[in-house]
């Protein structure tokens, strides 16, 4: 199992990253939530993981705090939860929002996420509720500000925005609908598609 790792931030294409470690790339896929708090290409970063090993691939995903990837990990155990919903949930929601959401019973909120219907919504707030009976939340972070990349084209900074919520499960129009609404002169992908997130959940 690979925990941890340590190197160079080499390629970001949300929602997939290229970490160089010592010459070696790893491709790691990340939630949103860790995508606002990366660093510059070239700059160091580590990132607590989780490998994922199928018979047709080995998948590496990649989280800012061992608390992220905690939750993961629980959401995967769930029947009927996978990887991409459990970043789709993580996407859309800080930890700290979606144990709120889960200890208030708001299925309303967790139905926004892509690929969470009713039914899905109430089996996870039953099954997570004993789960997240220890959690305990800190103020949310979802307010964090990530400064625009200098010399980045709008039209690229959109395209990656809408092609980030389409790998979330959005709909094409409505990713597209959804980064338009907040587009603005000077704002980065990771800006974006946070803003998008933030209006559709």
């Amino acid at each position: 199992m690979i925990g941890r790792l340590k190197g160079t931030l080499a390629e970001k294409q949300p929602p997939h990253l290229l970490v160089d470690v010592n010459g070696v790339g790893y491709e790691l896929e990340v939630p949103m939530t860790t995508l606002y708090r990366l660093p510059s290409l070239g700059e160091p970063v580590t990132l607590h993981t989780h490998l994922v090993v199928r018979e047709d691939a080995h998948l590496l995903y990649g989280f800012a705090e061992k608390r992220e990837r905690e939750l993961f990990r629980e959401l995967i155990r769930l029947n009927g939860v996978g990887p991409k919903l459990a970043l789709a949930l993580m996407s859309g929601l800080e930890v700290d929002e979606l144990v709120r959401c889960v200890q208030a019973g708001d299925t309303s909120t967790l139905v926004k996420v892509p690929g969470v219907g009713k039914k899905t919504a109430e089996r996870l707030l039953v099954e997570l509720k004993d789960r997240f009976k220890a959690w305990e939340t800190v103020p949310s972070i979802a307010t964090l500000v990530v400064e625009p990349r200098a010399g980045v084209a709008v039209s690229s900074a959109e395209s990656d925005a809408v092609s980030a919520l389409i790998s979330l499960g959005f709909k094409p129009q409505e990713a597209s609908k959804a980064v338009a609404a907040v587009q603005e002169d000077g704002l980065s992908s990771e800006d974006l598609i946070r803003r998008s997130l933030k209006g559709m959940v």
